[in-house]
């Protein structure tokens, strides 16, 4: 077990067959999917029929891909033909969809071996993976803390050895905060370069599927196995070059920003661990510039707004007619929908959804929602200004490290302020790659991520793999302690 790399080097050395690979990771999904609570389904007939579908190409000599045969999961928000997608919310529980994600359609056709789907906050609303009617799933560092959210069971299937990667989704922070929280790395693509087809919506401008992995060069390969055009989505443009090809080019003389706003009410351990990476990077040769962009403090109330008022109409779809849960006892129709939403709703979800109907509602949306959509454009219009003084810039991605459980509950706000360094970057559009940077004094792993122009993925993952060279201790399986 280990990066996709090594993956594939053992399945076309033929040290062991990919059957025996998808049997091991399953075994150990039975062995500590129980204290991670990581799968909320585990697909392991399927994962075998391809596993011996890449088994005969190897056997007949035939060559594999680098994704081919190599066991990774999907979260459960990303639509797979004839298996349960419940988005970990109690009203879509039995929903089986008719049609398969488009990502899950790429990676399919090269025969990647889905294990099963992974736990997330329900309907990707959350930050810590605790809204999931499932339960939320725990972090392999340490088990009394969350994984993070809302893709926090992919993140803690990579980081507990549990899947090779994983696809998430991110809408305002949801891959990489718990990429973070779990030491493992996580890739915010720019949006439109990876179709959002099959994936149940949220906050369908914010939206974005991306992977989290074990490490940046894989981090690289899979993004560029997904990022196609998709003339189903009509946001989709996919991605303008792949990445692999241009990790290892010289950062020597690469600008890198710091925005002094995004180190204000930053923990002191995350900052020093931060500050640490721009001094790694300057002896790499690059330069680090400072600078103030004071409209981030906009950043979060825009977010809530934006993505709350496009979740009440994504999610008015579920009325219990259709399909997923359906109320039991009710008098007419209107009856049936008000307890169907009601019963199968959690309380987070209901949160947003009220919130979104009111900044939408008459007498409120000018005041609300239209100044939202207006300081959007601001808040773009200055990274994109920031992007013209540095190649890329480098931030916290959580301003601490994963809290205990139960935490969300006992303080809300400041479990919404855990995004307050991630979601600048869902209202611009731009991509943004987590990956660690450090240790807290209790051993729980630090996260910073890196920004960059629209569509300059290879330019952040490039600037990601020469740190995680140099930095090569903080990138670590959780399990055994080895390093990658």
């Amino acid at each position: 077990m280990g990066s996709i790399a090594k993956i594939h080097d053992m399945l076309t050395s033929k040290q062991c067959s990919c059957a025996e690979l998808t049997k091991s990771y399953l075994e150990e999904i039975e062995k500590s999917n129980g204290e991670l609570n990581a799968y909320v389904s585990v697909t392991g007939a399927e994962a075998l029929k391809t596993a011996e579908a890449v088994d005969k190409k190897i056997a007949a000599g035939e060559e594999i891909g680098m994704l081919e045969g190599v066991p990774m999961t999907l979260k459960d928000n990303i639509s797979t033909k004839g298996i349960e997608t419940t988005c970990c919310s109690k009203i879509l529980t039995g929903y089986k969809p008719i049609y398969d994600a488009s990502v899950w359609e790429l990676l399919q056709a090269q025969n990647a071996v889905m294990l099963g789907k992974t736990n997330m906050d329900e309907f990707a609303m959350g930050s810590s993976c605790e809204t999931s009617y499932f339960g939320g799933a725990a972090n392999p560092f340490n088990t009394d803390h969350v994984a993070g959210g809302s893709s926090g069971g992919v993140a803690s299937a990579v980081g507990g050895n549990i899947a090779a990667y994983g696809l998430g989704s991110d809408t305002g922070g949801s891959i990489r905060q718990p990429a973070s929280f779990c030491g493992v790395v996580g890739l915010k693509p720019t949006y439109g370069s990876v179709s959002r087809y099959g994936l149940i919506a949220y906050a369908s401008s914010l939206d974005q599927i991306g992977p989290i992995t074990k490490s940046v060069e894989d981090a690289s390969i899979v993004f560029d196995a997904i990022s196609k055009r998709d003339k189903r989505d009509s946001t989709s443009v996919g991605s303008k070059k792949t990445t692999f090809d241009s990790l290892d080019n010289d950062i020597k003389g690469m600008k890198i920003g710091i925005a002094r706003e995004y180190l204000d009410g930053v923990r002191d351990d995350v900052k020093e661990a931060v500050l640490n990476a721009a001094e790694v990077y300057k002896s790499l040769g690059a330069e680090i510039v400072y600078f103030d962009l004071p409209i981030l403090k906009f950043a979060l109330p825009v977010y809530y707004i934006i993505a709350c008022a496009e979740a009440s109409s994504n999610l008015g779809r579920y009325d219990g007619i259709r399909y997923g849960y359906k109320t039991e006892h009710y008098n007419g129709t209107h009856d049936m929908i008000c307890r169907t939403r009601s019963e199968g709703f959690g309380d987070e979800v209901k949160r947003r959804i009220l919130l979104g109907t009111y900044v939408l509602s008459a007498g409120y949306y000018d005041a609300y929602y239209k100044k939202a959509q207006n300081l959007r454009g601001t808040i773009i219009s200055a990274f994109n200004s920031a992007l013209e003084n540095c190649d890329v810039i480098l931030a916290p991605t959580v301003p601490m490290t994963a809290f205990e459980k139960g935490h969300a509950v006992s303080d809300p706000v400041e479990t919404y302020l855990t995004d307050i360094c991630t979601v600048p970057v869902n209202i611009a559009g731009l991509p943004g790659v987590s990956i660690p940077c450090g240790f807290n004094s209790n051993g729980m792993p630090i996260g910073m991520q890196l920004i960059g122009k629209s569509f300059g993925e290879a330019e952040i993952l490039n600037a990601a793999y020469k740190y995680q060279q140099a930095q090569s201790d903080k990138f670590i399986d959780t399990k055994w302690g080895v390093k990658l």
